[in-house]
């Protein structure tokens, strides 16, 4: 049993955020929904809150009302192993594209992701100062994440892969 559950309180859209979180995500799926009764602060049998695991991460979602916005600060980290990774998620997920930038996106209900891929975490744990900091130049110029880009900066230029 998942110990810490990430909390997201939605206005109304609870459901639907679920909805579209366990189609992007392999290993995901809606656990229970369940709905307001009588004497609720919402009409009677809409959606109060949403069980739902993204590959095998657990999340409740609330419909909370209007006064519960998401705050910049908090935000979801996908590792990604493959460009096209990044790519599915970022065209699934980003519905601001003023939003966008150094690898974070914003879905249409106001969620903050990270789309970041793996081998820049490796990069800038393994590189010396100054391949991190061609890495952190590169990245810093980005919105959505390019781990050829990344990868050539790594290098000084060249293209040649990272050896883990």
């Amino acid at each position: 049993m998942q110990r810490i559950t990430t909390f997201l309180t939605y206005n109304t859209q609870a459901e639907d955020a679920a909805k579209l979180y366990t189609s992007v995500f392999k290993n995901s799926k809606i656990i229970s929904t369940s709905r307001y009764g009588d004497g609720a602060p919402a009409p009677k049998g809409t959606v109060m809150s949403v069980i739902f695991e993204l590959d095998g991460q657990r999340f409740h979602a609330l419909n909370g009302g209007p006064t519960f916005k998401f705050a910049e600060g908090i935000s979801l980290f996908v590792d990604c192993e493959t460009q096209a990774e990044i790519d599915r998620y970022w065209e699934k997920l980003s519905a601001f594209p003023d939003a966008e930038q150094c690898g974070w996106l914003k879905d249409r209900y106001g969620l903050s992701w990270q789309i970041v891929p793996t081998a820049m975490n490796e990069m800038m744990q393994k590189g010396t100062p100054e391949q991190t900091a061609r890495v952190t130049q590169a990245f810093l110029k980005m919105k959505k994440f390019d781990i050829a880009e990344l990868q050539k900066a790594f290098n000084g230029g060249s293209r040649v892969e990272l050896a883990s």
